[in-house]
């Protein structure tokens, strides 16, 4: 079973830069595609960011340009660089990891894999 833990969430100013951390332990498919997804309540989940196991990403229109996703497979680390950031970026900031492979536009619905607890992004004017 994997286990997903995010951490590096904050509070910055606008144009400020974050850089949260998705730690996985227990069992990784060969095979997955780690989701970074956000939410501020009151509102639909959005997807932000994609990595899959061979390290391919896609973002979404407002991340382009600005957000990174990577990982550091020994440590077993899935990265979301964010630069540039916005008031409107604030939001919890979830990671989840999916068996197979990523499909762009697709946010997985909470419980379905494995995610994480969360991590409080907040972003000031």
């Amino acid at each position: 079973q994997v286990r997903l833990v995010e951490s590096g969430g904050g509070s910055v100013q606008a144009g400020g830069s974050l850089r949260l951390s998705c730690t996985a332990s227990g069992y990784m498919f060969r095979t997955y595609c780690i989701y970074w997804i956000r939410q501020v309540p009151g509102k639909e989940r959005e997807g932000v960011a994609s990595i899959d196991n061979s390290g391919r990403t896609t973002y979404t229109d407002s991340a382009k340009g600005r957000f990174t996703a990577s990982q550091d497979n020994s440590k077993s680390i899935v990265y979301l660089q964010m630069n540039s950031l916005k008031p409107e970026d604030t939001a919890m900031y979830y990671c989840a990891a999916i068996h197979g492979t990523c499909a762009e536009g697709y946010v997985p619905p909470p419980g379905f894999g494995a995610w994480g607890q969360g991590t409080q992004v907040t972003v000031s004017s």
